[in-house]
């Protein structure tokens, strides 16, 4: 949030006050960054989607009680987290037992982008932090309990301090304090041991000529090519769909099984999301004349070599902010 906005914030000095237009343009300011908020409880773009709309239907709603809080924002991370735990209460996924997270979703760069940058002890600023949204981050939140995740995500993520915590959750600050001490040893368990060590992203020159090769290995169905890119404990996942394969032999495997080799008719996009490199793929399809969306792969790069993908299939193009079809002579 800018300085700006956050002195026209301090200047409304009663939010309850105000008719339900100017209520709800306030709340709007801070839609994406709760948004990404409950995108980190809950792992999913559109579950993330309807929580922020109940969030604001539940802060006109009970507009009355926003008197006296530290800061509007503040208010409306306590109701976007309550109303994520209320979710996750009626209706909490499990890992699978490979510990794929399968209703995990992608979340494009350009909507990360439009959050400002914030002053360092703004929450947004380490919201946006790389490390705190790649998909390997979201998946291990997901294997934690919801009130333990809702503490780790506050507490390290947004830098709440217990206390507050605690009030949110009406719990005491030894509770509080224990709980996150659990979710940090969850995190550990989860989380890639070399997770440390990881590139710097899509903007790394290294990176950048690893996705090329990987683009062009995959548009060429180069299967050898491809796996003289991956790490030898590579590890791939389809979700929604079950499985989870480990190591280079059996990635390859899988996609020597699903025919991956005699597929054509393919051409690349690439792009972005949750802060790592991606590409979008388009098939030709003869019937229509065009190259229509395929799959998103999403990379993740340790010591100069693939250590992940996470393939997402062609619904989740038009939310990425890609094109629905590339003609035939590739122009988009």
């Amino acid at each position: 949030m800018s300085a700006d906005t956050r002195r026209k914030e301090r200047g409304v000095s009663s939010p309850d006050r105000l008719d339900e237009p100017a209520f709800s343009g306030l709340a709007q300011q801070h839609r994406r960054e709760l948004h990404v908020h409950c995108y980190r409880m809950l792992g999913s773009f559109e579950d993330a989607e309807d929580t922020v709309q109940e969030t604001f239907l539940r802060a006109w709603r009970r507009r009355e009680t926003c008197a006296g809080r530290s800061t509007f924002r503040a208010w409306l991370y306590r109701i976007a987290t309550n109303a994520c735990l209320d979710l996750l209460a009626r209706c909490r996924p499990e890992p699978a037992t490979g510990g794929e997270v399968r209703w995990l979703q992608p979340y494009p760069d350009r909507l990360l982008d439009e959050l400002p940058a914030g002053d360092a002890d703004a929450p947004e600023t380490v919201a946006v932090a790389r490390e705190t949204i790649e998909l390997a981050y979201l998946v291990a939140v997901q294997h934690l309990a919801p009130r333990p995740r809702a503490v780790l995500i506050l507490r390290d993520v947004l830098g709440w301090p217990a206390k507050d915590v605690a009030e949110l959750l009406g719990d005491s600050v030894n509770s509080v304090n224990s709980a996150l001490q659990r979710a940090r040893a969850g995190m550990r368990e989860h989380l890639p041991a070399e997770r440390q060590d990881w590139t710097g992203g899509e903007g790394d020159a290294g990176t950048r000529e690893l996705v090329r090769r990987f683009t062009d290995a995959s548009v060429a169905t180069d299967v050898a090519g491809l796996a003289a890119l991956l790490r030898d404990d590579v590890r791939f996942s389809m979700p929604p769909t079950p499985g989870l394969h480990v190591g280079r032999d059996a990635v390859v495997k899988n996609w020597v099984d699903d025919g991956f080799e005699s597929l054509t008719g393919l051409r690349a996009v690439p792009t972005a999301v949750n802060r790592q490199p991606a590409v979008a793929f388009y098939h030709w399809r003869e019937r229509d004349g065009a190259y229509l969306p395929l799959t998103i792969d999403v990379l993740r790069v340790t010591g100069g070599a693939i250590s992940e993908i996470v393939i997402f299939h062609d619904d989740q193009f038009a939310r990425l902010g890609l094109p629905e079809r590339l003609p035939a002579d590739g122009t988009r």
